[in-house]
């Protein structure tokens, strides 16, 4: 089932808030390594438990691929969904049964979440978009 020849790399992007992670996968053994760095020193034990759920998810086909992002931007956990996704998509395209295994699990997986922060209006920027003064009745 794995499409990808010996030579040739495949590319993904996957976004998350402000998080964008660009992920390369090769032929190899299941190695993931995320800015220069081995996912088993990566962030937190929480975001490298979330960077692991598709790979779990994919089982063999995730041992046949070496994967490498590069992330930035955004808080961990964001940056941690954008390489989620980014994985996500590079299996769920060489095996064609996982997408459907990701869509029922979690669409995040595949899907970007569109969600952003509202802007602040004006007059009230250090408060945020909607909130108003605190009035007194007496």
């Amino acid at each position: 089932m794995l499409r990808l020849s010996k030579k040739k790399a495949d590319y993904e992007v996957g976004e998350r808030k402000r998080a964008i992670a660009r992920v390369n996968a090769s032929p190899g053994t299941g190695k993931v390594v995320i800015n220069g760095l081995s996912l088993e020193v990566y962030g937190t034990e929480l975001t490298r438990l979330m960077i692991m759920e598709p790979l779990t998810l994919a089982g063999e086909t995730a041992k046949k691929l070496d994967f490498n992002a590069n992330v930035h931007g955004g808080g961990i956990m964001g940056q941690a969904s954008a390489i989620r996704q980014g994985i996500g998509k590079i299996l769920s395209k060489h095996d064609k049964t996982l997408k459907k295994k990701f869509m029922d699990y979690d669409k995040t997986l595949l899907i970007a979440d569109v969600r952003r922060t509202e802007p602040h209006k004006p007059g009230a920027s250090g408060r945020g978009p909607r909130r108003h003064k605190q009035r007194s009745k007496r």
